[in-house]
């Protein structure tokens, strides 16, 4: 399975009340469809993963799937705490039609858990009782938790184990990666800040906050990169990098979701403890995102 170019973890929209919005779920994912965006990851950190119920995040599963063009890869953030629930989960998106799942790094035992041979088992495990691929997924800046290029190479020895999500945003990590790493074994990024030279070292495509609320841009690095097109790569990442920081490692969720109501998708509330972005906030984030469409 190729993974190739990019895919927005999406945003998860909900109502006034906190509920799910499914007509906004369509609304969204039917704008994407116009785009070359290679799929969706549903129900990453994003798309405030940790908030939702295994419940919501199967009614999240169901609706973009009904509303997904066909040539979308749609791939599930099934990860948790425990092996048993991650494998629930994953095997729940693989009946619904999920390709592929995305797993983050288990942390909340940090102390237990912060060492290779942990790391190495725990997604052996959810590997050998799954019935789709995974996708590790490293974001150490939330978890705590940083996988070590030695568990990742062990890893990529796995049959179901394709590839990795790194959001490190670090740059040595990801060539260290790709040169060792079982051959085939996929390297996909997920910042924003960093997307172009990232692409230059190796990563095979990136899983992008940015591109819920600017695919085209995303996608416009995606193909100076794919036609070598050095110079116009270089340039649209000094075009995005502003607006890049805003949505992600400045104003987060909140002011992602703010971007995308910018930008002509729905980005609505967010769900507490989150909360909206100030009204000053939103200025900045405007003034980043001009010249920059949805």
């Amino acid at each position: 399975m190729k993974l190739q170019g990019i895919f927005p973890p999406i945003a998860t929209p909900f109502d006034h009340k906190g509920d799910l919005y499914k007509v906004k779920v369509q609304h969204n994912v039917e704008k994407w469809n116009l785009t070359t965006l290679s799929g969706y990851v549903v129900c990453g950190s994003t798309g405030e993963s940790v908030m939702l119920t295994p419940e919501e995040k199967i009614q999240l599963w169901e609706w973009v799937a009904q509303y997904a063009a066909s040539s979308k890869l749609l791939i599930a953030g099934t990860g948790v705490e425990s092996v048993r629930e991650t494998v629930a989960l994953t095997n729940r998106a693989a009946e619904i039609g999920y390709k592929a799942a995305m797993v983050r790094t288990p942390h909340y035992y940090k102390t237990l858990l912060n060492n290779t041979a942990a790391q190495v088992l725990y997604f052996r495990s959810v590997a050998d009782q799954s019935k789709i691929p995974l996708m590790i997924y490293n974001w150490p800046q939330t978890t705590g938790v940083d996988i070590s290029v030695d568990a990742v190479c062990q890893l990529s020895e796995h049959p179901n184990i394709i590839a990795i999500k790194e959001s490190s945003g670090n740059l040595e990590k990801v060539m260290q990666m790709i040169r060792e790493v079982k051959p085939g074994f996929q390297v996909l990024v997920g910042s924003a800040p960093t997307l172009a030279p990232s692409l230059a070292v190796g990563a095979v495509g990136a899983v992008l906050a940015f591109a819920n609320a600017a695919p085209y841009a995303c996608i416009t690095i995606w193909e100076a990169h794919r036609t070598r097109d050095t110079d116009a790569a270089k340039d649209w990442q000094g075009r995005i990098i502003r607006a890049a920081q805003a949505v992600t490692t400045r104003f987060g969720i909140p002011g992602l979701k703010y971007a995308m109501d910018l930008n002509g998708y729905y980005g609505g509330p967010v769900r507490l403890p989150l909360t909206p972005v100030s009204p000053q906030v939103q200025k900045e984030i405007e003034k980043a995102f001009e010249g920059i469409k949805g």
